[in-house]
């Protein structure tokens, strides 16, 4: 069975002392998972040793960066390279946000590289596809998120593909109240994870997990995550809140 994962993105949100206070309530709270589901907690930078520390003796839980710079080291002030992050046991990263293509221009070609570096440290990438309410609206949601798929991952050889998780994002759906229909959701994963078959195989394609990032609530996430391509969700600001993030966590298939 696939992994099925809740990821917590904290995005640019907690000071420390919250961060720390909020990962004691949701690790206290015992929320039971089964061997194949997995919770992790995408954290700003200052607060990743932090937050490895805290899950270092608990099973199924582990912490992810929320970015990772596209070269290997060098004069990038402010930035941080893969390789930094393997160093202090980080063991996935987020990668291709759509926060991060629209703010800071991410592209394609950058996020391959993000991809290579990651994958050679060891880290499993999180990698961010999905389209904005312009494309959504013209019908084009598919092809646009095949390209995404296709420049940033399409180079890579099916050993090495098998390490992504896929986290798809409506853009129109977050931040806004707005989610796609559980049936939506599944439409565009299934389109995901047939894209994926096509280029890497059966196989492979149904051992990587796909994620659901738009607006994943409490409330909602049980029907979402019933489809059978919605493997978890990548959540942003229920996840700040202890009750709506266990809620989630207990939602997973």
């Amino acid at each position: 069975m696939r992994k099925q994962i809740a990821a917590a993105n904290w995005k640019m949100n907690l000071t420390y002392q919250q961060g720390e206070k909020l990962l004691d309530e949701i690790l206290k709270a015992k929320t039971p998972l089964d061997f194949h589901q997995h919770v992790i907690f995408a954290v700003p930078f200052p607060y990743l040793i932090m937050a490895n520390s805290e899950v270092a003796n608990e099973s199924n839980y582990s912490v992810a960066a929320q970015n990772c710079h596209h070269k290997k080291s060098g004069a990038f002030t402010g930035e941080v390279a893969p390789e930094m992050l393997y160093s202090i046991g980080i063991k996935y990263c987020i990668i291709g946000h759509s926060e991060r293509r629209e703010y800071f221009n991410e592209t394609n070609a950058q996020l391959a590289e993000k991809i290579d570096l990651l994958l050679g440290q060891g880290i499993q990438p999180i990698f961010c596809c999905g389209e904005p309410l312009s494309i959504r609206e013209a019908g084009s949601q598919n092809s646009y998120v095949e390209t995404q798929l296709a420049e940033s991952l399409f180079h890579l050889q099916p050993e090495q593909a098998e390490k992504l998780i896929i986290a798809y994002e409506p853009i129109w759906a977050i931040g806004t109240g707005k989610t796609a229909s559980a049936e939506q959701a599944q439409e565009m994963h299934a389109h995901i994870r047939a894209v994926l078959k096509e280029k890497f195989g059966n196989d492979i394609a149904d051992s990587i997990s796909i994620l659901y990032g738009g607006s994943v609530k409490g409330a909602n996430a049980r029907e979402i995550f019933n489809g059978e391509d919605v493997d978890g969700g990548l959540v942003g600001g229920a996840s700040l809140v202890k009750e709506e993030f266990i809620a989630i966590m207990e939602a997973l298939k």
